[in-house]
């Protein structure tokens, strides 16, 4: 009988902890230190102190609920192959990382193997999938990847517009905001059949000492005079798969709807499904009964129902692999680049009104006061009782039938409502992240231009859906731990101790206290929101907070989702639009017996683990893309009214100048430093703010401006403006009228003077350098 490990009364060092972190793999908490020194309970509390102070100091940091050296690395990284060492080994580095808080970014030295056939091997500037580990240190390199799988190859052309130059060749207009103002010029000849205004890609050749680099277009991606044109250039730019192809397109030609074999008949169930007005795939129907079984007083039974993808895309089938390498579907304003064919997505798995469609449900029992009893999951075949909209449904709620509605209200749309009620309270309880951040959402014309921007009411019909969703996502996630089928989670980290640190400061010169210690909860955000409520400052202290949030991500090992408070989440609700949740589809069928078509055996948490990073990958993707397109859209809608002036507020403070986000439009623009005043003005990181040297002028993050527009570049989405309203004065604004259009000129006027003698300047001294150069060049003959 082995004897167990004496207890320790006293803590380990610094040094010992951080040496038990370094060299141990997996999960590394409190707990874990504890039993690994043999803490007695009564030093736990100390130990905790310890940690948090170790944390402050910046020696180790917690990520994904697990404590890490800082700078540590994921055991999976996506990144990027930048270099190679003496020994031509490739080297790369982590696509996302934090230079402000760790410094310069860890070196990955990519281990090749011999049997890797030629395209299977990595190249300088591909974007790779590395499983990592910790080596020892060999020239400046402390980390081993081994190659999962190459995400996309570099990309050596410029995406543009061509605009071409009477007598032949042409100019191209980067679409990248960073290479606005460069000139790349198409010689005569190498249009490569390219019109005036085609969105082009443009292969560079290497720059002449002298003149703008030469460009040779190697494919025309479209015009962008036809409708529906600025979508396509973040399409093009960011690599995103538009085409789908033929053998996936075959293949979703030649399903067959599903019959009622193998299958629970719902039909009789009067589910609806509650959507925008404009979807065209309609993925999710609900259904709420009251709870009529003893010992439930007041409980309903809820039933959420998602369209069957599972039993159209197959494991390993053409449909199958094209989705996993587009990840999810990508939103447009004017148009939807999907994950799926629209004979599956807008077709087969639509659950239109009143024609029979295959479906994965699950039945949830909730308490008075919203608690999930239990909850069943069921393969089944339904027929939708009707197609509402989400002001349809409210409306109804609130007195206003129609048609549709009118025979739905009692026996359908109460009851759900009653049941929202009720989950209403447990929401509470668990008091999630409580964000209020108006989303913006941009009408276009029949051309595709801009109409107007409008902030969409936000209804109890929209909570009502959500709230069910979320449920359901739970339900799923406990299902398949229980059955110990792996899956991968939708998760949420905590913030990291920068980005708090940041936010406490900011939060200072509002005088709002957050805690330096104890365990982080969403409630405590949420405090900070309810103390900034109908202040001048809300929509800023919101969006600060949302900024210091880490972002949620998809992982096949669990750490939770900090925004929800919810100890496990997974994605079940939308598999048309995301493959995490076809996963998650597959995996449940295969947990609970309910077909052929389940998660294969293969599929274990060193696979999903792959799959995860890929998918997050695509994910950001696309959010960027939809980001760029809006900006784009915007811009393009301003070009017209520049000199225009406009209301704001001063959205980001950076030391190249201030970032204002418009009232009227929700478009973001740049002023640039040079042009905010008539002083030199230096940023001030404490107090997020740039503040004059001489007059002691600032401007803050979250002053309203007013601004004047001065340029628009529709194709790169960027705006710059200029200040038109004074800054603060020892921390009061000005009563004076703000600065006028003659105070601006004159700003620009003594910069660019200024600027003038700076040049001359630096001429004068390159004349006089270049004569003492010369007669020591003579002396030296």
């Amino acid at each position: 009988m082995s004897k167990k490990p004496k207890t320790t009364t006293s803590l380990p060092s610094k040094a010992d902890i951080l040496a038990f972190i370094g060299n141990r793999p997996g999960k590394i908490g409190t707990r874990e230190i504890a039993r690994a020194f043999n803490l007695k309970n009564n030093l736990r509390a100390e130990l905790k102190r310890l940690l948090r102070d170790m944390a402050d100091e910046g020696a180790i940091e917690k990520r994904r609920r697990k404590l890490h050296k800082p700078g540590a690395l994921p055991e999976t990284v996506l990144a990027d192959v930048t270099a190679r060492d003496s020994e031509g080994d490739l080297i790369a580095v982590p696509d996302e990382w934090d230079e402000e808080a760790h410094g310069a970014a860890p070196k990955i030295r990519i281990v090749t193997s011999r049997r890797a056939r030629p395209g299977q091997a990595a190249g300088m500037g591909d974007r790779v999938l590395l499983r990592v580990e910790a080596v020892e240190d060999e020239d400046g390199v402390r980390h081993r990847g081994h190659l999962i799988r190459i995400i996309e190859h570099p990309k050596q052309r410029v995406i543009g517009v061509f605009h071409a130059i009477h007598g032949g060749g042409g100019r191209i207009e980067p679409v990248d905001k960073k290479m606005i103002g460069k000139q790349l010029v198409v010689h005569k000849g190498a249009e490569g059949g390219a019109a005036d205004g085609d969105l082009v890609s443009v292969e560079v050749a290497r720059a002449a000492r002298l003149g703008a680099p030469a460009g040779k277009v190697v494919e025309r991606l479209g015009s962008l005079k036809t409708e529906r044109a600025v979508s396509m250039i973040a399409i093009a730019a960011h690599g995103i798969p538009s085409v789908f192809r033929p053998d996936t397109l075959a293949e979703a030609a030649a399903a067959k709807p599903a019959t009622l074999a193998g299958r629970e008949d719902w039909r009789k169930v009067p589910l609806v499904t509650i959507d925008p007005p404009d979807a065209k795939d309609h993925d999710d129907a609900v259904y709420a009964e009251p709870d009529t079984g003893k010992g439930n007083p007041g409980g309903y039974i809820i039933s959420v129902a998602i369209a069957d993808v599972a039993h159209y895309v197959t494991p390993g089938s053409a449909l199958d692999r094209e989705a996993l390498v587009r990840g999810n579907s990508v939103y447009f304003p004017d148009r939807v680049v999907p994950m799926l064919p629209e004979r599956i997505s807008n077709d087969l798995c639509s659950l239109r009104p009143n024609e029979d469609r295959p479906a994965l449900a699950v039945r949830m029992v909730i308490a008075a006061d919203g608690r999930k009893l239990s909850h069943t999951f069921h393969r089944i075949m339904m027929r939708s009782a009707a197609k509402l909209a989400y002001a349809q449904a409210q409306d109804a709620i609130d007195g206003r039938t129609d048609d549709t509605t009118g025979p739905l209200l009692e026996p359908v749309l109460k009851p759900l409502y009653d049941a929202y009620d009720a989950l209403k309270r447990t929401r509470g309880e668990r008091s999630p992240l409580d964000l209020d951040l108006p989303e913006r959402k941009i009408v276009l014309k029949a051309d595709g231009t801009v109409d107007r921007v409008i902030v969409p009411e936000r209804l109890d019909a929209h909570r009502l859906i959500e709230e069910f969703m979320i449920l359901a996502n739970v339900a799923a996630a406990e299902t398949l731990e229980k059955a110990r089928v792996p899956l991968i989670y939708r998760v949420h980290d905590e913030p990291s101790m920068e980005k708090l640190h940041a936010l406490r400061e900011f939060l200072q010169t509002l005088d709002i206290p957050l805690a330096k210690s104890g365990a982080l909860r969403p409630q405590q955000f949420n405090r900070i929101l309810a103390a900034v409520k109908d202040r001048d400052n809300e929509q800023l202290v919101n969006e600060v907070v949302l900024r210091s949030q880490a972002q949620a991500e998809y992982s096949a090992q669990n750490y939770g989702h900090f925004g929800l408070n919810l100890r496990r989440y997974a994605h079940f609700t939308s598999p048309i639009r995301r493959y995490s949740d076809l996963i998650v589809h597959r995996a449940l069928i295969r947990a609970l017996g309910l077909g052929p078509d389940g998660l294969p055996d293969d599929a274990d948490v060193k696979a999903l683990t792959e799959i995860a990073a890929q998918i997050s990958a695509a994910e950001r993707r696309a959010m960027v893309a939809e980001r760029e397109t809006v900006d784009r859209l915007i811009a393009h809608f301003l070009a017209d009214r520049i000199g225009a002036s406009f209301e704001g507020r001063i959205s980001g403070v950076t030391r190249a100048g201030l970032f204002v986000k418009l009232i009227e439009t929700g478009a973001d623009g740049f002023v640039p430093a040079r042009f905010i005043g008539d002083d030199y003005f230096q940023f001030d990181e404490a107090g997020r703010a740039m503040r004059g040297r001489r007059s002691g002028e600032s401007y803050r993050l979250g002053d309203p401006v007013t601004v004047k527009l001065v340029e628009a570049a529709p194709v790169a989405g960027a705006l710059r403006f200029e200040l038109l309203s004074e800054g603060r004065f020892d921390g009061e604004r000005r009563r004076a009228p703000g600065r006028t259009e003659r105070d601006a000129d004159r700003a620009r006027r003594g910069h660019h003077e200024a600027m003038a003698r700076k040049s001359k300047h630096k001429a004068n001294r390159k004349s006089k350098k270049h004569k003492s150069k010369f007669k020591g060049q003579r002396k030296s003959r």
